[in-house]
Formats: structure tokens, C-alpha cells, sequence
């Protein structure tokens, strides 16, 4: 009878707290507000969605703002959703217009994206030609547009498992005083969550997870987990076996807002664990494996044997990348005017920093009738760099060569067919031209390695793509560089084939021979001895430093204890390996460790800094600084004897003087005793 009554209880919360709506901004999934320009142009945004969405009942709402210029009875948008045309209307009055849709099962992909095309079809001027290069032609879709989706909990515990599970995940919590296999493990599951969520990772030690938090990752070692963790997990690893376990329940508390009343959310908490360290190293090893993952369609996973097959060969050093590599995808374009398509890459895609990139596109289009003029033309982050003139074959095979001055660390390529049709033919030629561009036959490649006799960040991380890296953390610093490492072990893995797999270990077992084996990333107290082990380091992290202006030696840097403080350099090791070395002053070392790995991995503007000092606060500053330079001064390097001199030297002094005193006074009786045995 308590069985019937439990069940009908657990029926009662499931059909009553189930169902909730949720607002999620496309701000939120990481698009700002989206041009559109020209007569003819589109958009697309691809969203993922949660296996605890309800399709039917949820709405797409789209702010569109339009261009004044535009006459907006001749204007038109159409949404295609997952290849569906999904609305089609006039523009409105409207200064920003509205756009209500009703979504369906049928609108989300196999693989549960939502795939919304925005296009558009403008008109400034009764004459179609004259609209051809008019700037006025242009839409906004608002970073402000959002989806009203239907949350239930109703498909919990059938659609959530272990390949969709890491969305939702908010924070990686790991064991009070961590191992190395535990930073390990927070390192690639951060690395896992960071290649998956537009929003910052919250990193916790076990005593330290606020409640709020209910979906999360837990590392640790089977031994070491506490004892109420073990009793969620019903599969217990054998030794040598490591285990992927999901704790899914629903999780009822007060909404502090909402006037105490009880609130029923899913609450997902994954287990990363092993039965020892060798089974816990193959859980670890698991995380760096994207098949695996994405596979593991149920609630736990064994893992008796994993290996890392990354073996580099030369077809895998990646030199050429085709633009398909790179996230470009085919698309059949048509109209005239300008025809448009964007492709994205990062030096960090190719095997090395590259001196020198050569553009190459394969690409088919319609022949040119007589008299028409046609061009194909090419951008970078912006800027012009090639233009070619169309010809009557409908073939293009075209290249352009860049130089490491014109390239980024990040960036942009545009594709531009751009139509002129003959005088007079103009309203005749709208739909008769149509171009596309081959993304297998078309490349990036790159041409020589950028070699210079100062490592900088511009080749980070590069620079660790050749040989094998160790990462090395300062034991009793261990916890606050958790998250870091996660950072670290992302950027060394933010390619098209992330294939890097560093080793860890703590400073104070580093031999001298691994100095020259092994790229270094070292993370490392102000005051760790292996900080002197580094004879080609900018700057001695250890002492207190200013950095002074080239022009007028006045100091623009001076470090202080008073601002925790993120220290990095980058520089050749012993053997040319790569080192990177980063440290953390004051108060908030995890705060500071975190900033100074997070800042070396955005677009810098120069190609030689090889210091970066960030603080908590977001200020972030960039160094050039070499064994000739004259702008470093040290303000303290006193060694030990004189620093325990400057604080005791009082003391010592005191202690001298009564010494003194007390030496006179001794001889001064002994003198007066010889003088009365002399005098008797």
C-alpha cells in the first residue's frame, strides 16, 4: 500500500510540476544583432536544442529592423526553418517589426538543431538596377529575438543520457585537496563543456558548490568520493574499469522569488570516476574522445580499455584545409548584384603559426551573356586582397597569397560573385545568374612556418602542436589552477583535430632532462623553485618587477601585491621546446590564474608580445620583452641574508650593543681587581 501511494505521489508531481516555459534570448546562444544586406541576402542561425524541449507549444518570436530607405510594400522577409518555408509577408510599417512562429516536432533536425534561415528581398527604387549597390539595402535581425520553449520533465528520464547531457551542465565540482588525475579530469571535462556552451564554466572544489547549482559534473577517484555521491551511483567500476555514470532526478525546492512555493527541476549530476587510478585515467581519456561521447546513447558507460589514436601523419599535419574542414558548407547562390558566402579559420587550425597562407578557390557559375561584367572578389577580416574579372567559361580557379602581417589569430574570409548586367538588360538578368563555390576543391593552405628567435602568443598555441607537452602545476597551488588548466588544455585542442594530450605532473617532480624533453606549460606559485630553472624567461616572475616606457623610461607597469594578478610569458626552452609559464599574485589566485589564461588566447594586436599581466578587474596588459631590453628594472633582489638582515637588523644591532657593554663592563671589573692585587 506505501508502494501504491509512493507511486501515485511521484505520478501526481510528474503531471503537475512537469511543463514550464522557458525564454531563451539569441543573445544568449552568442548571436549579436545580424546584418543582411543587399536585394537579395540571408542569414542562418543553427541553435541547439535540449532533449527536454517540447517541440509542440513553443514559438519563435524574430525582431526584425529594417532599413528607412527601404519601400517597405515592395520589401519582403521569408523564414525557412529546417529547410521548410515557414513564413513569407511584406514588411510593415513597423520601425521594428515582429514575427511570431509556431513550432513543430517537424521544424528540429535529426541531430536536435533548430535551423532558422532569415531571407530577404529589398527594394529602395522602382528601378531594380539602380538598387544594385545602394548601401540603404539592409535588414537587422535583433540580438533580442528569443524562443519561447516548453520545458517538461515528462521525457526526463527516457531523452536525457550521456551523449546530450552536457548542455545543461553548469559547473565541474571536484574532491577537497585534488590529484593530479582529478585536475586531470576537471581539465578535459572543462575542455568538453567550453566546445559545447556559450557561457562561462564554473569550476567548485566539493565544500565549496553553492546549492543553487543542480546540474554539474563531479570528478574523483571511486575510493575518494563521499559516501552520499557513491549511493547515487548504481554500477560500481571494477579496478582497472573507468565509469561515465548520469544521476538524473527531479529536484524540489523553494523559490526564494516566488513566494516559497515548491519548484520541480531536473536535477543531472555526471559522474567521472574510476575503480582506481588506472580506471579513472580511461574515464579521463574518454573526454578527449568526441566518437565516444557522442555514442553513448544510455545512463552509464564502462570503459575497460582507451586509448588515445592520434598519431600524426603527413596527411594529418594539417597544411591544406579544405573550406568544408573549416565549417564551410555548399551553397547554390542566384540573382545579381553581390553574392556573398563567409568562411571562418584560425591560425591554430594548421599544424604551425603559418608565415604565409595561400586562398584557393574552385568555384562554377553561369556563363555571362554578352556585355554583362562580373567579378569575383575576395575579402579578409574586411579588407580587399583579390579581384578577378568573370569570363564566359563558368569556371573559376583562382588563388591569393597572404603574409603574416595581413592574417590574425582569428579570421574572416569572404567569397563575393558580384553581377553587373548589360545596359538595358537589367530586369531580364535577376534570376538568370547562379554561382557556386566548390568547398572541397577550395583550400587554406599554408605555405612556411613563422619562425622568429622569441616565442610570442601570436603563435600560441601553435607553438605546442609539435612533440608532446606536460603540464606542471605547483602542488599546494594545485586547486586554484583548476580551471586554467581547463583553458589551457581547450586552446591546445581548438582545432579542426584537436590531437594534443598532455602529460601533468607537480613541480616538485620535474627533473632537469624533462625541461628539454617536453613543451611546458608550468603553473606555478610566485616563489616555486623550477621557477629558476627557466634560464631564457622575459622576466623572473619570482622578484618584484616595473616595466618601464621605451621613450622616456618612465614606468607604465609596476607589479603589486595589492590587485591579484595573472602573470604569463611565453619563451624557447633549453632545447627550442615551448614554455609557457603562468603565475598568480595576492588574494584570488584561482581568479588570477584563470584571467592570465583566458587572455593569451584572444585576438592580439601585435606579433611579438611574449608577456601578458591581467588582473581580476579585465585589464590586460602586453609586453615585448627580450634579453636586450632596457625596459625591465627589478626593485628587489635581495637575496634571503639580505632580506633577514633588513628585517632583524635592529634587533642584531640591540644585541651587539649590550654585548659590547657587557664586554666592556667584564674587563673593566677585571682591570679593578689587578689594580687592588697591585695596590696590596
Amino acid at each position: 500500500m506505501n508502494k501504491f501511494f509512493s507511486l501515485l505521489a511521484l505520478a501526481l508531481l510528474l503531471s503537475t510540476a512537469s511543463i514550464a516555459q522557458s525564454i531563451v534570448s539569441f543573445k544568449s546562444m552568442g548571436h549579436d544583432d545580424e546584418p543582411i544586406y543587399g536585394m537579395i541576402g540571408a542569414s542562418s542561425f543553427y541553435l541547439k536544442m535540449s532533449p527536454l524541449v517540447e517541440m509542440k507549444g513553443s514559438k519563435l518570436v524574430l525582431f526584425i529592423e529594417p532599413s528607412q530607405a527601404l519601400i517597405k510594400d515592395h520589401s519582403f522577409v521569408n523564414i525557412v526553418i529546417n529547410d521548410r518555408p515557414a513564413y513569407s509577408a511584406r514588411l510593415t510599417k513597423d520601425s521594428i517589426e515582429r514575427i511570431t512562429i509556431s513550432l513543430t516536432p517537424e521544424d528540429l533536425s535529426a541531430d536536435k538543431f533548430l535551423k532558422i534561415q532569415v531571407k530577404t528581398l529589398l527594394t529602395v527604387s522602382d528601378d531594380k538596377c539602380k538598387d544594385l549597390d545602394n548601401p540603404a539595402m539592409w535588414v537587422k535581425v535583433k540580438e533580442n529575438s528569443y524562443l519561447s520553449l516548453v520545458k517538461t520533465n515528462g521525457n526526463f528520464f527516457s531523452n536525457v543520457n550521456i551523449s546530450n547531457c552536457f548542455e545543461s551542465k553548469r559547473a565541474i565540482v571536484y574532491p577537497v585537496n585534488p590529484t593530479l588525475y582529478d585536475l586531470k579530469a576537471v581539465a578535459w571535462a572543462y575542455s568538453r563543456l567550453k566546445k559545447t556552451l556559450n557561457r562561462d564554466i564554473k569550476v567548485y572544489q566539493e565544500d565549496a558548490l553553492p546549492d543553487s547549482i543542480k546540474n554539474y559534473i563531479m570528478v574523483g577517484e571511486w575510493g575518494k568520493l563521499q559516501a552520499d555521491k557513491k549511493a547515487m551511483v548504481n554500477v560500481k567500476p571494477a579496478a582497472n574499469e573507468g565509469l561515465l555514470f548520469l544521476k538524473k532526478a527531479l529536484v524540489t525546492y523553494q523559490d526564494s522569488v516566488g513566494k516559497g512555493k515548491d519548484v520541480t527541476v531536473p536535477g543531472e549530476i555526471l559522474f567521472i570516476t574510476g575503480g582506481d587510478d588506472p580506471g579513472y585515467e580511461k574515464a579521463i581519456t574518454s573526454l578527449g574522445n568526441m566518437n565516444i561521447l557522442n555514442s553513448s546513447f544510455g545512463e552509464y558507460l564502462l570503459i575497460s580499455n582507451a586509448q588515445n589514436n592520434f598519431f600524426k601523419t603527413i596527411e594529418e599535419n594539417r597544411t591544406r584545409l579544405t573550406l568544408r574542414q573549416v565549417g564551410g558548407a555548399p551553397n547554390f547562390m542566384s540573382g545579381i548584384g553581390s553574392l556573398t558566402n563567409v568562411y571562418s579559420f584560425k591560425n591554430s587550425d594548421f599544424s604551425f603559426t603559418p608565415k604565409e597562407v595561400e586562398i584557393h578557390f574552385v568555384a562554377n557559375y553561369s556563363s555571362l551573356t554578352p556585355g554583362d561584367r562580373g567579378y569575383f572578389n575576395i575579402y579578409l577580416n574586411g579588407m580587399l586582397i583579390s579581384s578577378e574579372r568573370l569570363d564566359a567559361t563558368g569556371k573559376l580557379n583562382t588563388s591569393v597569397s597572404i603574409n603574416r602581417y595581413q592574417h590574425h589569430k582569428y579570421n574572416t574570409v569572404e567569397a563575393e560573385f558580384r553581377i553587373y548586367p548589360s545596359s538595358g538588360n537589367c530586369i531580364n538578368s535577376f534570376t538568370n545568374f547562379f554561382a557556386e563555390v566548390d568547398v572541397d576543391k577550395s583550400y587554406l593552405e599554408s605555405k612556411n612556418p613563422f619562425i622568429t628567435n622569441d616565442l610570442s602568443f601570436y603563435q600560441y598555441p601553435e607553438a605546442f602542436n609539435t612533440g608532446t607537452t606536460k603540464i606542471v602545476v605547483t602542488k599546494e597551488y594545485a586547486k586554484y589552477a583548476a580551471a586554467a588548466m581547463g583553458e589551457i588544455i581547450y586552446e591546445l585542442n581548438n582545432n579542426i583535430n584537436g590531437s594534443n594530450f598532455p602529460e601533468f605532473a607537480y613541480s616538485d617532480n620535474v627533473p632537469d632532462a624533462d625541461l628539454k624533453k617536453y613543451n611546458i606549460v608550468a603553473l606555478l606559485s610566485q616563489h616555486d623553485p623550477l621557477m629558476g630553472k627557466f634560464r631564457y624567461a622575459p622576466i623572473r616572475f619570482n622578484q618584484k618587477f616595473r616595466i618601464l616606457n621605451d621613450e622616456n623610461g618612465n614606468p607604465v607597469y609596476s607589479l603589486s601585491d595589492s590587485v591579484s594578478n595573472g602573470l604569463a610569458q611565453i619563451f624557447y626552452g633549453l632545447s627550442n621546446n615551448a614554455v609557457l609559464v603562468i603565475t598568480a599574485t595576492g588574494s584570488e589566485q584561482e581568479k588570477a590564474f584563470t584571467a592570465a589564461s583566458k587572455s593569451i588566447t584572444e585576438q592580439l594586436s601585435t606579433l611579438s608580445s611574449n608577456v601578458c599581466i591581467s588582473d581580476v578587474n579585465g585589464n590586460k596588459y602586453l609586453f615585448n620583452i627580450n634579453k636586450s631590453s632596457e625596459n625591465l628594472e627589478y626593485f628587489d633582489t635581495k637575496n634571503a641574508l639580505t632580506r633577514f638582515w633588513e628585517t632583524y637588523n635592529l634587533y642584531i644591532l640591540l644585541g651587539l650593543l649590550v654585548l659590547i657593554l657587557m664586554s666592556f663592563l667584564y674587563v673593566r671589573s677585571r682591570v679593578q681587581k689587578s689594580q687592588e692585587l697591585f695596590n696590596d
